[in-house]
């Protein structure tokens, strides 16, 4: 929690820059659903920026601002069908132990949209730089020093191949864009999908 707090100006920074990308795929007054919230520091914003109902959740409860938050395991998500009308998942499907089921059960829950920020590696070097990020958020944020994780790899991938992956589920890319972060070596893109049911 002290990391986000020591880097929450370049998060809110951030979430504000995602609210702008967004401003054309959420309408005012949605009900979001915050999918791996984080800090819910991106879910705060959404539910500023938007007027919008945000609830977070996520396999801990590691949050810095006051959002309806729900702790989860993972793999199902405690909701209807239908219940959301944009599901937000910013920078959690490379930490996932089963990153498609997280997509399956976001489409599942959501009704319009699914918005996905994601680091992206695509080269060498965005693959070695990711597999650091990988073991610091290990060592920072899951305690995991000295203890064995269930998946020691992580799922990054590339621009394509989430594409693929988008497509095989049923979810249509809208809208897509390269997203640079001064403190990133890591491409990072945005994808917006529509769910189609």
């Amino acid at each position: 929690m002290i990391f986000y707090k020591i880097f929450s100006y370049i998060y809110k920074r951030a979430a504000r820059s995602m609210c702008l990308d967004c401003k054309d795929f959420i309408k005012n007054g949605a009900k979001i659903l915050d999918l791996g919230c984080g800090s819910g520091i991106a879910g705060d914003y959404f539910k500023k920026f938007f007027k919008a109902e945000v609830f977070g959740v996520d396999v801990k409860n590691n949050r810095v601002v006051d959002l309806p938050f729900k702790k989860i395991d993972g793999k199902n998500l405690p909701f209807d069908d239908n219940s959301f009308d944009a599901v937000l998942i910013c920078y959690v499907l490379h930490h996932a132990e089963d990153p498609i089921a997280v997509l399956k059960e976001a489409r599942r829950v959501g009704k319009e949209r699914i918005v996905i920020y994601e680091d992206m590696a695509d080269g060498f070097f965005s693959k070695l730089f990711c597999r650091f990020h990988g073991l610091s958020f290990d060592i920072f944020f899951q305690g995991f020093v000295g203890k064995k994780r269930e998946n020691p790899e992580y799922f990054f991938k590339g621009e394509k191949e989430w594409q693929g992956i988008f497509k095989g589920l049923g979810l249509k890319v809208v809208f897509e864009k390269r997203i640079s972060l001064p403190i990133s070596p890591v491409a990072k893109r945005i994808f917006i999908l529509d769910i189609v049911k």
